[in-house]
């Protein structure tokens, strides 16, 4: 069977950037065993992992972090945190992604433009409830147009996307939006990365007989690219770990192709074709 990857497999920009800043923390003897991130720094399991045994622990609230070094997640924190992280007299280390940066700076000179609001994304997502709160109350997070039935035409009206949002999905709600405001500004923060990986993947489904995406469970992109794969080849398989693959995807496929999400290291990539390898050749 023969097995192809995905060109931009591996971490984007911005993964990559916050674990190196994390691992910089690491070394640091000064700060000792002081270093907390708020919240999984990326959306991956075994990754965070391996940073605890580097002794930088993920915490969920501030509330659990007294003292030290406090690294901000690449999906960022909500306004309120970071005020209450410099309150509490805390080092912080920001790890934000300069895409999300971005968005988030965004949301705020929308808001402060008297501009309605809406943020196109999934409102339990950690990026997203930062998004939001660099705005005011009335700031509207909608995953479809089903949502914006609803909403009364307004003067002004701002859009800004989660980043790792599949492009049809804003295009979809930008269209809609057409008819809800006299005047529309809409921001494409959807990340370079993002778009690029969901593209590559899906011209590698149209070639292959099976694909599998290997990624966090908890993480959006990754989830994304399994629907983008799965709408193209039914036979798309979503695991974190080579130990999820199971040798009956493959029974009688020629090709198999592997994709990964932005939080996914080489390794594990590598893992997964290695096992894939021994699965085909028996």
């Amino acid at each position: 069977m023969e097995i192809l990857v995905a060109k931009s497999s591996g971490f984007c920009f911005g993964v990559k950037r916050a674990i190196n800043m994390a691992g910089k923390c690491a070394s640091d003897e000064k700060k000792g065993d002081g270093i907390h991130t708020l919240g999984p720094i990326i959306h991956n399991p075994q990754v965070v992992k391996m940073l605890e045994e580097s002794r930088v622990y993920a915490k969920n609230d501030l509330s659990e972090i007294d003292s030290g070094t406090v690294i901000i997640r690449s999906h960022g924190v909500t306004f309120e945190e970071y005020k209450e992280a410099r309150e509490k007299g805390l080092n912080i280390v920001d790890a934000t992604c300069p895409f999300v940066k971005t968005a988030q700076e965004l949301v705020s000179r929308l808001t402060d433009e008297g501009y309605q609001v809406i943020v196109a994304g999934e409102k339990d997502h950690p990026e997203v409830k930062g998004l939001m709160s660099y705005g005011d109350n009335k700031v509207r997070v909608v995953s479809g147009i089903a949502e914006l039935v609803d909403m009364p035409r307004v003067s002004k009206l701002g859009i800004v996307a989660q980043t790792t949002l599949r492009m049809e999905m804003l295009e979809d709600i930008v269209s809609f939006c057409l008819h809800k405001a006299s005047e529309l500004k809409v921001f494409n923060t959807i990340c370079n990365a993002t778009s690029t990986r969901q593209t590559e993947s899906a011209a590698l489904a149209k070639e292959v007989d099976v694909m599998v995406v290997v990624g966090g469970k908890n993480s959006a992109n990754t989830r994304r690219l399994a629907e983008v794969c799965r709408a193209i080849r039914p036979e798309t398989y979503h695991i974190e770990t080579a130990s999820e693959l199971c040798p009956e995807w493959f029974d009688g496929k020629r090709r198999a192709g592997v994709t990964s999400g932005a939080s996914t290291p080489e390794w594990l990539i590598e893992e997964v074709v290695l096992r894939m390898k021994e699965i085909s050749s028996k």
